[in-house]
């Protein structure tokens, strides 16, 4: 693993928490997205080399809306940079840790990730991501 890629937040509402993290964080959000595959909206800030993620519910019975019912706004995952995500999640499914999909999908801010159970990690859902580059 590179580097922390970024940090994700669950937040019940984008529209009131972007301006919120404009503020604290001192910057303007760079991007949002969907992101199909895991039913979120998310709004990225960038803070030198950093990165956070807010991530918004857009369907009720997904993950994140299932994390904010039972924990409330907060920290969701930590995001860790890797070169070759399919070698990472062999290395990591070798040592015995639970990776959460077999095969990496599509994540935003032009991504490819997997996570892994935070059983697995001491109650931290930590999240693999490999960018994707366009040949």
């Amino acid at each position: 693993m590179n580097k922390i890629e970024h940090i994700g937040i669950a937040v019940n509402n984008l529209s009131r928490s972007v301006p919120h993290y404009e503020l604290l964080l001192n910057t303007s959000c760079y991007k949002t997205e969907i992101v199909d595959s895991e039913q979120v909206k998310t709004a990225f800030f960038k803070t030198g080399e950093n990165k956070v993620e807010l991530l918004e519910a857009t369907d009720d019975d997904c993950a994140i809306a299932r994390f904010l019912e039972k924990k409330g706004e907060g920290i969701h995952h930590i995001a860790f940079a890797v070169d070759n995500i399919l070698e990472e999640m062999e290395r990591l499914k070798s040592l015995g840790f639970v990776l959460l999909n077999d095969v990496p999908k599509k994540g935003a801010d032009n991504k490819m990730v997997c996570f892994i159970h935070p059983k697995s990690t001491n109650g931290v859902l930590i999240e693999l991501c490999q960018e994707i580059k366009w040949v």
